[in-house]
């Protein structure tokens, strides 16, 4: 079949031009063992469980689950290092992963159910809502991942996380970006919370996109869970950006 894609590829790490290259080549001409659209959404419907699963267990135990956050977000945080230069380990990596993150949201969860009524439900529904909303613009072509689209959106996404890194290196020295500060309801901050996560948001479109090509190309069929991996981290990543807005707009 003949590549209809971009060969720029996605600012999401798990998801770049480079992950097909090393895979395509030593790909069998079964079809059985080849990469599709249904096996990954399926993939990616059994992470999203696990995550869900995990995380309602965590957010159950209250505050005696706090220390997940932490043991979640490294061991999650390994977990994908392992996964991006391994993706042939992806069946067993990404349920792992996708657990890890799960007890860390759950934890994360709870601390912002106790600070605002119903916020979480809010951030589920709101999340949810975003990622078909946008799978159906994918797939009718109303937004089109052009070449154009992928450097700007390459662009913000890497600007966001040096926001991140510097934030964190700060945080070392006692430095605070409030902008990141979920307390604070300036009109500023919300602006810039509102502007993450509208560009954790289009993220998805390229996935999908990336989604799309890896099938058309014929990777092999580990490439599924490698897909849903791509998804989970930036669904995971826009799950904690709408719980960070919504709390903003709950101090105003």
């Amino acid at each position: 079949m003949k590549n209809t894609h971009l060969s720029y590829r996605t600012s999401n790490p798990a998801l770049n031009k480079h992950t097909f290259k090393s895979t395509v080549k030593n790909n069998s001409l079964l079809l059985d063992n080849t990469m599709t659209i249904e096996g990954t959404v399926n993939k990616t419907a059994l992470s999203l469980f696990l995550l869900v699963a995990a995380g309602y267990y965590t957010f159950s135990l209250g505050s005696e689950g706090f220390h997940w956050v932490m043991i979640g977000g490294i061991g999650g945080f390994i977990v994908a290092i392992v996964t991006m230069f391994k993706r042939q380990w992806s069946p067993i990596t990404v349920p792992i992963y996708a657990i890890l993150e799960g007890l860390m949201l759950g934890s994360i969860s709870f601390i912002y159910g106790q600070m605002y009524d119903g916020l979480v439900f809010q951030a589920i529904c709101l999340t949810v809502f975003i990622l078909f909303s946008l799978l159906f613009a994918y797939r009718s072509k109303i937004i089109k991942p052009t070449q154009n689209f992928k450097l700007g959106l390459f662009a913000a996404t890497g600007g966001v996380f040096l926001l991140y890194l510097f934030s964190f290196i700060a945080s070392f020295f006692g430095v605070s970006v409030s902008i990141l500060d979920p307390t604070n309801s300036s009109l500023f901050s919300i602006g810039a919370s509102l502007l993450i996560v509208v560009i954790a948001s289009l993220n998805l479109v390229i996935d999908f996109d990336f989604i799309e090509e890896g099938a058309e190309m014929g990777v092999p069929k580990y490439m599924e869970w490698y897909g849903a991996f791509g998804l989970l981290v930036t669904l995971v990543w826009l799950y904690l950006e709408i719980l960070r807005m919504l709390a903003k707009l709950r101090n105003r």
